[in-house]
């Protein structure tokens, strides 16, 4: 997930189609979840004259939430919970570590999208994801920049 762990294994039951990717979407909910909360942390560290990258990081994965709400709702499928919080995998303490932990966060949203790729049993699920992981890999590119590492693209994101 978004936030260090290791996601990608359907939950108990999901043993047909529709069930794994099911339970790759509320992967997908929690990496995405895990974003949100990261970002206000990122924003902290940030210089308050460049939030708006932040920001408009934060809003996307808002946005990305809503639209996983609104899609298991539409389901029937009670979304699981929200966590209180999350561990950080490295303390942020300046703009470059906070750039650092907007990479990781990106790149736990992508390893669950490549996930929801895999899972997908619907075209519509298929073209979420693609969608997702594209977006999450271009605001990478931003963070990995920003935190000056090299190379600034992943050639398979997600993986």
């Amino acid at each position: 997930m978004a936030d260090g762990t290791e996601g990608g294994a359907p939950a108990s039951g999901a043993t047909t189609p529709a069930g794994r990717e099911t339970a790759a979407l509320q992967d997908a909910l929690a990496a995405t979840r895990a974003a949100i909360w990261g970002y206000g942390v990122v924003g902290a560290a940030w210089p308050a004259e460049d939030r708006a990258v932040v920001a408009a990081a934060e809003e996307a994965h808002r946005d990305v939430r809503d639209t996983l709400l609104a899609l298991l709702d539409a389901r029937g499928v009670d979304p699981a919970p929200s966590a209180g919080g999350y561990t950080l995998p490295f303390p942020v303490l300046s703009p470059v570590d906070a750039a650092a932990l907007a990479v990781t966060l990106e790149e736990g949203t992508s390893r669950s999208w490549t996930w929801v790729l895999d899972q997908a049993a619907e075209q519509a699920t298929r073209e979420l994801a693609v969608r997702e992981l594209t977006a999450a890999e271009l605001r990478a590119v931003t963070w990995r920049t920003a935190a000056g590492r090299t190379p600034v693209t992943s050639a398979l994101p997600g993986l």
